[in-house]
């Protein structure tokens, strides 16, 4: 389960962000995960919320919305949707598939009191 070494690093970041501004506390977090990013979203909010005690994320609310994958394919050119490795393009059904957008995690938002 590397969710909860996800969830500790995004608290660490939110926490230090929210040091620099100066803030008492953090009442909501909204995350984006790429469809890719072989990350579960509800395991990763629930490690979230765990890892958050006693840290100024205590009481946050964790939104996380998930983003498409997107591959370019070197069989027809095109840049499609997928939603998991190991699938062939759902234009031409070629496997040549170079991964363009999709396995990222980011801190899209922080909402700070």
């Amino acid at each position: 389960m590397h969710e909860l070494s996800l969830a500790e690093n995004v608290i660490r970041i939110v926490e230090s962000a929210a040091q620099r501004a100066k803030a008492q506390r953090v009442s909501r977090v909204r995350l984006a995960i790429g469809a890719l990013a072989h990350v579960d979203a509800d395991t990763l909010q629930f490690c979230c919320t765990l890892a958050a005690r006693q840290t100024l994320l205590a009481e946050a609310q964790f939104e996380i919305e998930q983003t498409p994958g997107r591959a370019h394919c070197a069989s027809c050119q095109l840049d499609v949707e997928l939603n998991q490795i190991g699938f062939p393009c759902p234009h031409c059904g070629g496997f040549e598939l170079q991964v363009i957008a999709g396995e990222e995690m980011q801190v899209l938002e922080i909402t700070v009191a």
